[in-house]
């Protein structure tokens, strides 16, 4: 481990994920100075690359960092004898297994809660830990689609469209890393720890957010609408000629000010574009009166001139300009590591900034099983005992 000390840097977290949604909680935890520790099988008994992919590929590195590694073969009675004497000294243990793995196991909360009160588990799975859909698999598409965001992207007509980042699976682990959170705060008070459950497809369906409210308050189901906002207009992706940009000037004083900069009676004055409700009902006239400008001018010197403007726009960036962005530079939004076997590399960063702290950097994701020995050590165990349960397929 580093030197680092974080505000979560008194917390032990027992991490048994996998893949992405799960790592991501985790992930959270162990950037602000939890004491994490990756259990994995050994590579005896998980011989093929694990889910997750390749662990040299970028995806693995980015997700496992600021942990330690070790290996224990939890079919084993003697590596579950030592995952237990973990978990009463632990304060959280992460799985994002298939619900009914737990039991057999003997992992399950309430396995946990008899050798520590105190412990909090998080589970995580595709659709919940019981219920009719509990056992099957789950994926982060599937959960696109089932908690309804692939029918409201994409263009009108041309089909589900599912979104470009495992927006499932992410969400999923940001929520139950604030549910971890929230039971250890609890604790302070309780002195017992609790089971914090989520899924791909609540996270998913939390995420609908205004749509959803839509739904449920005025029983409208949201369309696909492409690049333009539902319900702000005009809100979307706007020809210049030199590419794209983004433009949001909803709201009538955003309107008179766009209206401005581009300069044409014509569209100032239409009765049809009036009022929000006006031009929300004549949308595609609206995005045409206006793309008809937007044309004539190079997407840096637009973006330049309603900006001055205050109308909210930016350009449509390929990854490679995100990161070559100047304010994407000045804030640092990157997180550097040192492996031993990739050595420097930058990973993404931390999305939100304290005062007073930094998150911690500089820790790559560790080899399988770099850290075993040294963590049964701590735990008491011999070199004797530690050649005796590799020999065996424990560690």
């Amino acid at each position: 481990m580093t030197d680092y000390t974080g505000p979560l840097s008194r917390f032990t977290v027992l991490d048994l994920t996998r893949v992405r949604s799960g790592p991501t909680a985790v992930r959270q935890l162990a950037d602000w100075g939890a004491d994490v520790i990756k259990i994995e099988a050994p590579l005896a008994v998980d011989t093929g690359k694990g889910m997750g992919g390749a662990r040299s590929g970028p995806d693995f590195q980015s997700i496992h960092r600021n942990k330690r590694s070790m290996t224990l073969n939890l079919k084993e009675p003697a590596a579950k004898e030592i995952f237990m004497k973990m978990v009463a000294d632990a304060d959280v243990v992460v799985e994002n297994f298939r619900p009914d793995v737990k039991g057999r196991l003997g992992i399950a909360y309430e396995d946990l809660k008899a050798v520590n009160k105190g412990i909090v588990l998080l589970s995580i799975s595709g659709f919940g830990q019981d219920g009719p859909y509990a056992k099957r698999p789950g994926f982060d598409q599937i959960a696109q689609g089932m908690g309804g965001l692939m029918s409201i992207t994409g263009a009108p007509g041309q089909g589900p469209m599912r979104v470009g980042i495992p927006v499932a699976d992410l969400t999923a682990g940001m929520y139950g890393a604030i549910g971890v959170l929230i039971a250890l705060l609890e604790r302070e008070q309780s002195g017992e720890g609790q089971w914090v459950q989520t899924s791909l497809l609540q996270a998913m369906i939390s995420m609908l957010d205004f749509q959803a409210a839509r739904y449920l308050i005025k029983g409208e189901v949201a369309p696909q609408a492409g690049n333009n906002h539902p319900t702000s207009i005009p809100t979307g992706v706007f020809k210049t000629s030199d590419g794209y940009i983004n433009i949001a000037a909803a709201g009538d004083q955003m309107w008179d000010r766009i209206c401005e900069v581009l300069g044409d009676d014509e569209i100032t004055n239409n009765p049809d574009f009036k009022s929000g409700e006006l031009r929300s009902e004549h949308r595609d006239a609206v995005n045409a009166a206006l793309e008809k400008h937007t044309q004539t001018f190079t997407s840096s010197d637009l973006i330049d001139a309603l900006n001055k403007a205050g109308v909210p726009c930016g350009p449509i960036n390929s990854i490679d300009q995100v990161f070559a962005d100047e304010q994407v530079i000045h804030m640092g939004l990157r997180h550097p590591v040192e492996s031993k076997t990739l050595g420097k590399m930058d990973l993404l960063p931390q999305a939100v900034k304290f005062d007073r702290f930094e998150p911690r950097t500089g820790m790559a994701t560790p080899e399988r099983g770099e850290h075993t020995d040294e963590v049964l050590k701590a735990l008491g165990y011999s070199d004797d005992d530690i050649a005796a349960f590799r020999d065996s397929v424990v560690i």
